[in-house]
């Protein structure tokens, strides 16, 4: 063992930087903060998006669109697909607690009863909404509507 290869014991020193500990330790001075400006400062805090007074990018790009606050969103449910159950599982009532043990629609949604596809069999279906074409369909065949 010479003093040229002396080490010290491994774990015994951290390799983070100590900053502001003098300047023996080479971040004392400014402390790695660089010579005046605000990001020097305590306390410095930017604007989220500040890009040091250039235009920020939410403000350059245009803007469009509109979002209704006061639109209903409804799961649609065809015609055919209750002909499906009708026929799998033998279902004559439907309403949302049979659409929702089916995997069709969950807790909070709204059904709507749309016209695409065939109707054979006479069924009861409780939903929020039926299409025109959808109550027609169904009161061909026998069947009852209820509206939520």
């Amino acid at each position: 063992m010479n003093l040229n290869n002396l080490k010290p014991a491994k774990g015994s020193t951290s390799s983070r930087k100590r900053i502001a500990r003098g300047q023996g330790s080479g971040h004392g001075g400014t402390s790695t903060r660089g010579h005046k400006g605000a990001k020097s400062r305590s306390g410095y805090k930017s604007k989220i998006g500040f890009e040091g007074g250039q235009m920020p990018l939410q403000r350059r790009v245009p803007k469009f669109g509109f979002k209704n606050v006061n639109r209903v969103e409804y799961k649609a449910i065809n015609l055919d697909i209750i002909q499906n159950l009708v026929e799998k599982k033998n279902i004559t009532e439907f309403n949302h607690d049979v659409f929702m043990e089916n995997g069709l629609v969950s807790t909070n949604e709204l059904v709507k009863v749309l016209g695409r596809g065939e109707l054979k069999a006479a069924v009861t279906i409780t939903a929020h909404k039926f299409s025109a074409s959808a109550k027609k369909l169904i009161e061909e065949q026998g069947g009852k509507i209820s509206e939520l």
